[in-house]
């Protein structure tokens, strides 16, 4: 059932043949074609603007009031490419090694080739459209290091790169808007997929400005939605991310791939009170000129500028003297929380460790610290209220990236003909862990350069009939929406969704988080099955649905999120090895690096709904390595 119809032939000839032999839609009947694209970040907005400069008539849609507000905008530290500026012997080759080797061989190797293939030719476009790359003194675009690489491949704009992206995408996309192929709805929320025929041909989308639902058919659905981090609760992402879309998806057919695999960013600023709904990510770039140290001593009472260098513990430089404080981030996150456990943390809460600038400071000078990194830093300081020109910044690991999602195939179809999944909703590229700067790179080699050539070949290979939102699927579905949403409204109970949404974070954290275990898992899955039950008996949902309705909207997300808590935790079971975000602790080398089963578990799991309150079923996707060979990963 799981055909990932990876091209035949040599690895750094796949994607070069596919283009060569797939089928072509003619610029005239691209005409003919609607595609509706949902969510509108990097792979969305790159999609969209893609595929209506050839031609084809998008319409997009996003629950922001505005296409440039997703997600995006909030990835700091940069986008990976083997462009080989500095000349310190990168590659197509290096960058494909790097990130199978960094998802600790959990990917596939043509998808991860592919990547790397693309990742020059997305430089290349985003200077066109005007991304104010940094550039170092001789003109070229400047690079920085991240985990997991011993070269600089990074390209950055100080700390906002992912703005800078999106806006380079917005703006071609609304170049399409205004040449009339692309139709934006914003403020819409896609709360259920529509089949005709078994083919993804439409969505049921609910306004939520005025509670209206709508109805809208094409000829495919591209899903473009982001990562579901937010399951925790606390996350660095933004409030709104959810998994909602793509929970409708696969709960109309499409297989939800690795659910368990979710990634801990090991450089936020920590968790300060109850009161927090969201935590704030400090960008990974900052570990290429910052320490990461404890005080060796426990408890150590001084201030950290009053502790000498002899008595600091510079933990990953110590352990992993190859790679030092670019360990990557599912590394350096078990490390920070290894250090805590023992007592070692600062702060007031103690789960915090430094990242001290102090040296960059002295050779560098402020001025060109500030230069690279100064919206981070005031940033830093209008949150803590610490100047981290001063003294060392506090950090601690938080979710922030979600490697599983959607299962799709080489062309980036699920399991649903027409439902196409791209950037952060799918799970192809990163296995299990992502390196840095990796993430905006999918995300536009997606929507730019692979979605135009897969999607030319799906719609030519069809014969599709027209479809009218009047058809009885798209009843169906609009009273499915409906149903769910009055059942929800008319629980009134005493529990705020918030409530829920917390105790559902603090289950998910405690058992699912950065160590799990088999006791731990299977007293997650009682507990969210337990809440789930509580959930709709006991919330209390005020409002109306023909209005703008926050809490109606949470409620719904919160609602998905239970559902997929359970399934990452039976995942998470199921997988009894460690690799890369997912660290059983029955499962770990004698130093506690994580310990994989490659004869087992070489596979990527993909689970298929079989109805409410039914056990989802469980298939595999073999992994074949036949390139790179399987080694336990090192960073020593």
């Amino acid at each position: 059932m799981l055909n990932s119809r990876i091209p035949s032939g040599p690895l750094s000839q796949k994607w070069s043949d596919f283009k060569d032999h797939c089928r072509l839609v003619s610029p005239k009947n691209k005409q003919r074609h609607t595609v509706l694209i949902v969510g509108t970040g990097l792979a969305g907005a790159s999609a969209a603007a893609s595929l209506a400069e050839l031609g084809y008539h998008v319409k997009s849609f996003c629950i922001q009031d505005s296409p440039r507000r997703a997600h995006s905008i909030a990835a700091q530290g940069g986008i990976n490419a083997s462009k080989n500026y500095p000349n310190d012997g990168d590659s197509v080759w290096r960058l494909f090694y790097d990130t199978i080797k960094g998802g600790d061989y959990r990917a596939r190797e043509a998808n991860v080739h592919r990547l790397a293939e693309i990742s020059n030719g997305i430089i290349d476009q985003c200077v066109a459209q005007g991304v104010p790359f940094a550039r170092e003194y001789g003109g070229l675009l400047d690079n920085r290091s991240f985990g997991g690489a011993q070269v600089s491949r990074t390209f950055y704009a100080r700390g906002q790169t992912g703005q800078q992206l999106l806006l380079g995408a917005y703006s071609a996309m609304m170049r399409m808007v205004r040449a009339g192929n692309i139709e934006v709805y914003s403020r819409r929320e896609m709360l259920d997929l529509v089949l005709v025929d078994g083919q993804a041909r439409g969505i049921v989308v609910r306004n939520l400005v005025t509670g209206e639902y709508e109805r809208y058919a094409g000829d495919a659905v591209l899903l473009c939605t982001g990562g579901y981090g937010n399951v925790y609760y606390l996350s660095t992402n933004a409030k709104n991310s959810n998994v909602t879309a793509a929970w409708r998806c696969h709960r109309r057919g499409a297989f939800f791939a690795n659910p368990c695999y979710t990634q801990i960013h090991p450089t936020c600023i920590p968790v300060s009170g109850d009161y927090q709904s969201k935590l704030t990510l400090m960008s990974e770039g900052l570990r290429n000129d910052g320490r990461v140290w404890v005080p060796k001593q426990p408890g150590d009472p001084r201030h950290p500028n009053d502790i000498p260098d002899h008595e600091r513990d510079y933990y990953l430089e110590t352990r992993y003297p190859t790679f030092g404080n670019l360990v990557p981030r599912d590394v350096a996150s078990r490390n920070a929380k290894a250090i805590t456990d023992e007592g070692r943390g600062v702060g007031e809460t103690g789960l915090a460790v430094y990242l001290d600038f102090r040296e960059a400071i002295q050779s560098h000078g402020q001025a060109t610290i500030a230069a690279r990194y100064g919206n981070l830093f005031d940033m830093y300081q209008r949150i803590s209220g610490e100047n981290p020109y001063e003294v060392p910044m506090r950090i601690y690991p938080a979710v922030h990236y979600t490697m599983g999602g959607l299962w799709v195939d080489y062309h980036l179809m699920s399991t649903i003909p027409g439902l196409f999944v791209l950037g952060e909703a799918n799970f192809s590229d990163h296995g299990a862990n992502r390196l840095g700067a990796s993430a905006l790179m999918q995300g536009l080699a997606d929507g730019y350069f692979v979605i135009p050539y897969t999607l030319g070949d799906y719609l030519a290979n069809q014969s599709l009939a027209p479809v009218s939102t009047d058809d009885d699927a798209f009843g169906e579905a609009e009273a499915t929406v409906k149903a769910r949403i009055t059942k929800l409204l008319s629980i009134q109970g005493e529990k705020t969704v918030m409530e829920f949404h917390r105790e559902l974070g603090r289950i998910v954290w405690d058992n699912v988080g950065m160590a799990r275990n088999r006791e731990g898992l299977e007293q997650a899955i009682t507990e969210i099955q337990a809440l789930r039950t509580e959930y709709w008996q006991n919330l209390k949902l005020p409002g109306e649905a023909n209005t703008l309705n926050k809490n109606l909207e949470f409620a719904g997300r919160v609602a998905d999120f239970i559902d997929l808590a359970e399934l990452m935790a039976r995942d998470a079971l199921q997988r009894e090895e460690s690799c890369g975000g997912h660290f059983r602790e029955e499962h770990q080398t004698p130093d506690g690096e994580a310990q994989r089963d490659d004869d087992n578990f070489a596979v990527v799991s993909a689970w298929e709904y079989r109805g409410e309150g039914q056990v989802p079923q469980l298939h595999q996707e073999d992994l074949a390595f036949e390139n790179v060979q399987l080694t336990q990963r090192s960073y020593k």
